[in-house]
């Protein structure tokens, strides 16, 4: 497999060796290797084990690093870390589906284990509208939108080519939005992601978790009203933060985006209210976003030379 990172200025100019990118998430993680031109030379996907805790998660995450490193050869230039929450020096804001995530220094931790000096690290829905912004949906699309529906739920903005971080790294962290029932409600996260979609078909004795319920629900009957209703919520919201930003485009990302019914029943419901409509499309990199993101991170972290 090779995709190139080519959509970035100045790719095939910087220096050689191997650029390191690793997708940290609440299921699964993903780490590859790309070549300094950004063409990825491997890649390896093993279970996060969330319900084990943070350190053993981190710990086999970086000797799979190591191995791939090892069996590649070459220099070890740089590295992209793609992470659920918000990143801090210190630890890690907002990141509750891993128990102890919130203690890693990921950066440090890269930088001790694998001996590579540069390494970037930003919130995993960033990684993915990078990827999107250099390789995918969003390099000719302004302003862009790209929501991941995965083991949780959020969205990043892009303006000008850039993600949007907000003040505090916070910015489109929309699994905390209110939902549902008399105020508070509840987290749209708890309403909509893969898990929320993995309990709701389990309390209907669907078998196949979210991606089970989402085959059901293509027919009339329990399973189809309440993916509905799941959707319907989460559309609130979306049709909300376009009408805020006026996307040129959104993007959808991650395993629960792959539902062909899913991405319908939102893009009817957009349609429906909003009174400029965007395209709204499949990533092409719809599970590899933010592995492609983190690599990414690692290629624009080295310098270009004069």
């Amino acid at each position: 497999m090779s995709v190139g990172l080519a959509g970035s200025p100045g790719v095939g100019t910087r220096t050689g060796g191997l650029l390191l990118g690793i997708d940290f998430g609440g299921t699964k993680m993903a780490v590859g290797l790309a070549d300094a031109e950004g063409h990825l030379l491997v890649q390896r996907r093993v279970p996060t084990h969330a319900e084990q805790g943070a350190p053993q998660a981190l710990e086999r995450a970086l000797h799979l690093a190591a191995e791939l490193v090892a069996g590649v050869g070459g220099p070890l230039v740089a590295a992209g870390v793609a992470s659920p929450g918000v990143v801090r020096p210190d630890g890690i804001d907002l990141a509750p589906n891993v128990p102890g995530w919130e203690r890693l220094r990921l950066a440090d931790a890269v930088r001790d284990t694998l001996g590579v000096a540069r390494v970037a690290v930003d919130n995993d829905l960033n990684a993915a509208a990078l990827a999107e912004l250099r390789l995918g949906a969003l390099r000719d699309a302004d302003p862009g939108l790209v929501v991941g529906i995965g083991t949780g739920v959020a969205a990043a903005v892009t303006v000008g080519g850039t993600v949007l971080a907000g003040h505090r790294g916070a910015a489109g962290e929309i699994g905390y939005a209110v939902a549902g029932g008399p105020w508070p409600g509840t987290m749209l996260e708890l309403d909509f992601s893969g898990r929320a979609l993995d309990r709701l078909a389990g309390d209907l004795g669907v078998p196949g978790g979210a991606a089970g319920l989402a085959d059901a629900a293509e027919r009339p009957g329990p399973a189809r009203d309440a993916l509905t209703a799941r959707v319907d919520e989460v559309a609130r919201h979306l049709a909300t933060c376009c009408l805020l930003l006026d996307p040129q485009r959104v993007v959808l990302v991650g395993g629960v985006a792959r539902s062909a019914l899913i991405r319908r029943l939102l893009v009817d419901r957009l349609n429906e209210v909003l009174p400029h409509r965007p395209d709204v499309v499949l990533s092409r990199h719809a599970d590899d976003a933010a592995l492609l993101g983190a690599l990414t991170l690692a290629r624009e972290a080295v310098p270009a030379p004069h």
